[in-house]
């Protein structure tokens, strides 16, 4: 019987938390709920969660700076959870390294579905398979491969989520073929996604800020339109 997944619920509201809980646990996940940041941080540690819904606005340690140590640390899904509705708390989240972004209140039927796409994102993919000769793109300095979720820069192995090498795997694979922020967004995150285009915005500043353009090859803005791989002769 395979071990069921850990949810770790970091919110000040009890009430709240316990409510998130009892959705998570009728759907078989194991939950465990702490107040404050601090006690967030702690618990990631000891309890190894397979992911994190995280409140934002919490006593002491704000949910922001958990987002930013435990990203520090590893690539656990996190989804951010806030009464706050401005967009520029949302995208900070998702700069910060937030997986997701849900508004309070929210409806139990969506909080679980993305809870379940935000996993599913994250499964490791079973290399027996997987054909690697078609799920490995090279160019010069660069090596993003797809089977083992691993991606070669300069020589050296660059760390990011999942979705971050999704989505430079899939504009790699066509170079120079232009796609829209909603190509994008239905290609890596999938129908089931509820969110907006700027989580591609979002998500290609972290790819420039860790793969740097190239004499060969850029990650190339087509402005009103999208996003490109592009390669030079």
């Amino acid at each position: 019987m395979a071990a069921k997944q850990k949810i770790l619920i970091v919110d000040d509201d009890n009430n709240i938390a316990e409510l998130i809980s009892l959705y998570l646990t009728k759907e078989c996940f194991d939950t465990k709920i702490v107040n404050d940041g601090e006690e967030a941080l702690t618990a990631f540690e000891q309890y190894n969660p397979n992911l994190i819904l995280l409140d934002l606005m919490l006593p002491g340690i704000d949910g922001y700076q958990v987002c930013r140590e435990v990203r520090a640390k590893a690539n656990v899904p996190i989804i951010m959870l806030s009464a706050k509705g401005e967009i520029f708390d949302k995208v900070l989240g998702l700069e910060l390294g937030a997986d997701d972004y849900m508004m309070k209140p929210f409806d139990s039927k969506e909080l679980v579905a993305r809870v379940k796409a935000v996993l599913r994102r994250y499964q490791p993919v079973k290399t027996e398979e997987v054909i690697p000769d078609l799920k490995c793109v090279k160019y010069e300095d660069l090596v993003i491969n797809l089977s083992n979720y691993s991606v070669i820069y300069m020589g050296q192995a660059v760390d990011m989520p999942p979705k971050e090498l999704e989505l430079l795997y899939f504009l790699a694979s066509s170079p120079n073929q232009v796609f829209t922020r909603e190509q994008l967004l239905d290609h890596i995150w999938g129908y089931e996604y509820i969110g907006d285009t700027r989580t591609v915005d979002v998500h290609v500043k972290r790819l420039r800020e860790k793969i740097k353009d190239h004499a060969n090859w850029s990650l190339a803005t087509v402005w009103g339109i999208g996003y490109k791989f592009e390669v030079r002769d």
